[in-house]
């Protein structure tokens, strides 16, 4: 036997006797009152590529579900699943996970070494934030119906009085590129894009030294005026900011000191 379809019944656990099925291939137990896994259940299903559990009433998954080396899809909506057993993250050949309408607050870090998911759904759990998905090679991503919006952002500490290194590095190559500086004037030739960068510089009216204006793309959260689902949404806006990010004007430094 490959496929097994045992959906719409009142199975309470998934049956210990299943472990003598080691060519089935794919098992579908949705629809149950399945609570609990039998121990020792997912021995014998070293074949299993599919299993399906969806509506069922599952509020952990053993961690023995690792074993299940060949599993390409595991599907789990709609249960009552608070966590994920990290044991579920080392199943190599898994690509496609879903555990829409769950209870889920977290997703465990160890996540990134599904290096073949393509799928994961995860809407409609109470997840308030994501770990890192920048090592895997998703195709497919959901997790509306999350309060991920609901959480405050983190503001920045701004300390407009403690200039960056390349700030003060931009802001004497160009005072000094004022006053004739013989050095510089020599060095500067060779370095077409910063003599670019410095043409946009801009006297201060109060001091008379020069400085430069960059726009940053930056992010500010506003409260939306007629979602009443969200309470802040992220928008971008330009800010205008004097700091310099090129490291290649302290290079001019460095040549000629």
């Amino acid at each position: 036997m490959t496929a097994l379809n045992l959906g719409n019944n009142l199975l309470e656990e998934v049956p210990e006797e299943m472990k003598y099925l080691t060519s089935l291939k794919k098992l579908h137990l949705f629809r149950n009152k399945i609570h609990r896994f039998a121990s020792g259940v997912c021995d014998g299903l070293q074949s299993l590529i599919l299993l399906n559990l969806n509506n069922n009433q599952l509020t952990w998954i053993p961690g023995e579900i690792g074993r299940l080396k060949n599993l390409r899809c595991l599907s789990i909506n709609h249960n009552q699943l608070a966590s994920i057993p990290r044991e579920l993250c080392f199943l190599e050949n898994l690509s496609e996970l879903q555990l829409n309408y769950n209870q889920l607050v977290c997703i465990p870090k160890e996540i990134k070494f599904l290096k073949k998911l393509q799928k994961l759904l995860l809407a409609r759990n109470s997840i308030k934030s994501l770990p890192e998905f920048q090592d895997l090679k998703l195709r497919e991503f959901y997790c509306e119906g999350n309060p991920l919006f609901l959480k405050q952002p983190a503001s920045a500490i701004k300390q407009e009085s403690v200039w960056s290194l390349q700030e003060i590095t931009s802001r004497f190559i160009m005072n000094q590129l004022a006053e004739k500086n013989p050095f510089l004037m020599k060095a500067i030739k060779w370095y077409p894009q910063i003599r670019s960068l410095i043409s946009q510089g801009r006297k201060c009216a109060i001091c008379g030294k020069f400085f430069l204006t960059t726009w940053l793309k930056c992010v500010e959260f506003v409260p939306p005026s007629k979602c009443r689902y969200l309470y802040e949404i992220p928008i971008q806006f330009l800010w205008i900011c004097n700091k310099v990010e090129l490291l290649d004007l302290m290079v001019v430094l460095f040549l000629i000191f």
